[in-house]
């Protein structure tokens, strides 16, 4: 290699490279900050070039062809123009070395000063940048109009013919969206964090277990029916025969309202059952909310693989998951907690984990692989313990300690938890 004094000729090549690089730097940053506006952002720039801004915006198919038809230019200027300039001041006896020479020196500029700087600072100062380049880009929009109304056209046309592919957005990516999302009703954040679950729970994590549906028997006479719906204060009741696996309909209780004055043990009020609809323990809560709004009903039997009736779920339970607990007149007496302390709470052992973890604040992660098969606090203390637990018996596992208040018939019925500070846990380790 030998290098040469460089000629007038060679130093205008320089220049005219350089102004080139510097209009392809000033797209290019253009491009990253236009496209990746916010309304935050947007709201920073000054009023009247605000405008301006909107307006290119408001064709964004023309825009981008601008600015990609203007950088392709001046790219292909700065290549020919470094490479006369570099062949006259570095002369190499060999051509291939030459043009490898040529090669690593533009690619290196146009890449360093033509795409990432420009875009890196334009990334950073979104507003500033679109501010700065407003004029600029409406000057080149106007120049290259002809060109890039025939680009615009074409990518119209090949947006319609080739069909776009979505990703869609995981749970995590959604959840971290929310993290990064300043929501100032902590109701709503609550809300959204709840949609966001929704998908992810079946059937069986929030129906009303066997032991605790109220269910009618088929041969009851009329007026033991109306007194059971009475004493309930729920308007659906599931009818069996012989036992809760045979469930054979469902009693409205608007159906019974004409006959209620007759109080005639001989009417056969099994006529108006309405069919029960089933579904299986692993349904996921929005399909189950899609059957609903098709059917138009609000109570469904859940049932195992064996077709044994599991529990069963309705409009309101699923409802629940996303706004929180919904109550009514019918409520008041069926409140399963009692808050004693900010950090102690009566709870019943039939209340749903789902249901404990919100109200308490705790994580289900904290107890890992105890709410394996569990759906209510007693199954969970049932996991911890490995066996049934007495009446007055204490349990603790992670910063939670349980005490077992009252036992029916081997069924928990009432648990006392107290949330302990982490520095108790460490102290008594």
């Amino acid at each position: 290699m030998t290098f040469a004094p460089p000629a007038l000729s060679a130093l205008v090549a320089i220049v005219v490279a350089i102004i080139a690089l510097m209009v392809s730097a000033f797209v290019s940053g253009s491009e990253t900050a236009y496209f990746s506006l916010s309304s935050a952002d947007m709201e920073r720039i000054e009023p009247n070039r605000r405008a301006r801004v909107k307006s290119l915006l408001e064709k964004p198919e023309r825009l981008l062809a601008t600015i990609s038809i203007t950088n392709i230019l001046m790219n292909v200027a700065v290549v020919l123009l470094s490479s006369y300039a570099l062949s006259q001041i570095f002369v190499f006896e060999s051509v291939a070395i030459s043009f490898v020479f040529q090669a690593v020196v533009i690619v290196f500029f146009i890449l360093l000063f033509g795409e990432l700087l420009p875009k890196l600072y334009a990334e950073s100062n979104k507003a500033r940048c679109a501010s700065m380049t407003v004029g600029g880009l409406s000057v080149l929009s106007r120049c290259l109009a002809p060109l890039s109304g025939i680009v615009a056209k074409s990518t119209y046309f090949v947006n319609k013919v080739v069909p776009k592919k979505t990703d869609d957005l995981s749970l995590d990516d959604l959840s971290h969206a929310l993290e990064m999302t300043n929501v100032a009703e902590e109701k709503d954040k609550s809300m959204l964090e709840e949609i966001l679950k929704f998908g992810g729970k079946t059937v069986a994590d929030i129906m009303t277990s066997r032991v605790d549906m109220t269910c009618v028997d088929w041969n009851s006479p009329f007026s033991e029916l109306v007194e059971t719906v009475k004493e309930s204060g729920y308007s659906r009741l599931p009818v069996y025969v012989d036992n809760q696996d045979n469930i054979k309909g469902i009693i409205y209780a608007k159906d019974l309202l004409p006959y209620v004055g007759r109080m005639d043990d001989t009417f056969e009020w099994q006529t108006l059952l309405r069919a029960p609809f089933f579904v299986p323990e692993t349904r996921m809560i929005d399909d189950i909310l899609e059957d609903f709004q098709k059917k138009k009903m609000h109570m469904a039997i859940v049932v195992d693989e064996y077709g044994g009736t599991e529990g069963l779920v309705t409009l309101e339970d699923v409802l629940e998951e996303i706004v929180g607990e919904i109550s009514d007149e019918y409520d008041e007496d069926e409140k399963l907690y009692t808050r004693l302390a900010n950090d102690t709470y009566v709870f019943e052992g039939k209340t749903l984990l789902n249901d404990f973890y919100r109200i308490t604040g705790l994580e289900e992660q904290e107890f890992g692989e105890m709410n394996e098969d569990a759906e209510t606090l007693a199954g969970l203390l049932l996991n911890i313990k490995q066996d049934f637990p007495k009446e007055k018996e204490v349990i603790e596992y992670g910063r939670c300690r349980f005490l077992v208040m009252s036992i029916d018939k081997h069924r928990i019925e009432k648990v006392k938890v107290r949330i302990l500070a982490d520095a108790k846990i460490e102290d008594k380790d």
